[in-house]
């Protein structure tokens, strides 16, 4: 326990930026927070909780977990902070999980059934410490399961009140079009779509971010620094104190090649001129697309995570800007 209690900041809403979530009345923060790294009972706690806290005065209402991050660690550590922290602020926080990756062993700790999908959200509610999440994800797509099965156990999710919203993740524009009409039949709306997006990883152009749109189902993208491939950490080299180095990350060595490092280069070069890091420019980069409605970043520190939340400050690309990266990754 801490001594001190923890009091928010008065302005925390003064300079996050807002956006709407697809058709729904719901708005998420620009910039959210992810706890997929760094969140494991190996990882000193007290880092943790600065770093949940600090991005909550700061404006930060969406922290986002799932049930396999850290084996459940993450849900827990979360769990208490929200507990001991952040109570009084439960209304103000949106907190979402997903379940749809392995879990448990045996044929009901995995993918897409109704049973492994209501199972895996009451676990998750026992780690939160709470009586509803906010958005209750299906993870990915299964291809053994019906998908009226795995939308019904969504639905029900909502429906009981465990959940307030239900999301999909990993879903292609077909699927999350289906997903969206099976949902809809049941009267409960598919509120976002989480995928991965960032400049090295445009799949979501080519049709996602359109059908989102379409359909008033929002956006929020995950890894949109790459996986800490676009900041300047790697520009001179990879440090021996690196995920890449140590192999722990999913980042791997054959990832920083000399074309990649070349527009690195050529990307920071931009970033300098906007006075942003590496990293600003690479959010600022996928917010500049307004269908676009939060991206999800982690931290391993206050610092970083202060860094990433300074990207708003500096305003939107200009169309020069923008011409001038696509030149880059072209």
């Amino acid at each position: 326990m801490f001594n001190t209690p923890y009091l928010a900041d008065a302005d925390r809403y003064a300079s996050m930026q807002y956006r709407r979530c697809g058709r729904s009345g719901l708005l998420l923060p620009a910039i959210c927070f992810g706890v997929w790294q760094h969140f494991s009972h190996s990882d000193d706690y007290s880092k943790c909780r600065a770093m949940i806290l600090r991005a909550f005065d700061r404006g930060v209402t969406h922290f986002d977990a799932a049930n396999n991050y850290g084996g459940g660690d993450a849900e827990e550590i979360l769990g208490r902070i929200l507990r001991e922290d952040l109570a009084r602020y439960r209304d103000e926080i949106l907190v979402s999980t997903k379940a749809g990756y392995t879990m448990w062993p045996g044929p009901y700790g995995d993918w897409g059934s109704r049973k492994y999908l209501l199972a895996s959200l009451d676990q998750s509610l026992k780690r939160l410490g709470l009586d509803y999440v906010d958005i209750f994800y299906s993870h990915r797509p299964d291809p053994g399961t019906p998908l009226e099965e795995t939308m019904g156990a969504l639905a029900s999710a909502v429906q009981s009140g465990k959940a307030l919203y239900a999301g999909i993740s990993n879903y292609p524009p077909d699927q999350t079009e289906q997903a969206a009409g099976i949902l809809r039949a049941m009267g409960v709306p598919c509120l976002v779509n989480q995928s991965r997006y960032s400049m090295f990883h445009r799949i979501p152009e080519e049709g996602l971010i359109a059908k989102l749109d379409e359909l008033g189902i929002g956006f929020v993208a995950f890894q949109p620094l790459a996986q800490g491939l676009l900041t300047n950490r790697y520009i001179d080299g990879i440090p021996t104190e690196s995920r890449v180095a140590t192999g722990k990350g999913s980042l791997k060595r054959e990832q920083l090649n000399d074309a990649t490092l070349t527009r690195l280069r050529a990307l920071n070069e931009i970033a300098k001129d906007r006075r942003q890091s590496l990293a600003q420019l690479a959010l600022a980069w996928a917010l500049r697309d307004e269908r676009v409605t939060s991206v999800l970043i982690g931290a391993s520190s206050v610092a970083q995570l202060e860094n990433s939340l300074d990207t708003l400050a500096a305003g939107p690309l200009s169309d020069g800007e923008i011409d001038r990266i696509e030149q880059v990754l072209s």
